[in-house]
């Protein structure tokens, strides 16, 4: 079983910065993909930014390219994602999430099969 365990949330005010990060531990036969998730109240959770273990291939929402950027560290099982330039509509909870195939999680945005982080707030506003 995979674990996987989000830090670095909190409260930001417009135009500013976040970090997120991501740490997985336990055993999985294998995971390729991983990526960021969020969930607004009231709101179905959406794909963020996710990336390819083997390759780095990455996909962003058309909502944060150019803002937010995910990265990974495969000797320290993490991935971050830098968040730019905030508005209020970053306003959600965050998941990290793990998939065995990237396709399934980066594109297709297979959440049932998907393992997951607990959550971190990040709430944007002055």
């Amino acid at each position: 079983q995979l674990q996987l365990v989000e830090s670095g949330g909190g409260l930001v005010q417009p135009g500013g910065s976040l970090r997120l990060s991501c740490e997985a531990s336990g055993y999985a036969l294998e995971y390729d993909a991983m990526g960021w998730f969020r969930q607004a109240p009231g709101k179905e959770r959406e794909r963020v930014a996710c990336i390819s273990v083997g390759d780095g291939s990455r996909t962003y929402a058309d909502s944060v390219e150019g803002r937010f950027t995910i990265t990974r560290d495969n000797a320290k099982r993490k991935v971050y994602l830098q968040m730019d330039s905030v508005s209020p509509e970053d306003t959600a909870v965050y998941y990290c999430g793990a998939h065995k195939e990237f396709f399934r999680l980066c594109i297709i945005s297979d959440l049932e099969n998907a393992y997951w982080g607990q959550g971190t707030q990040v709430t944007v506003s002055s």
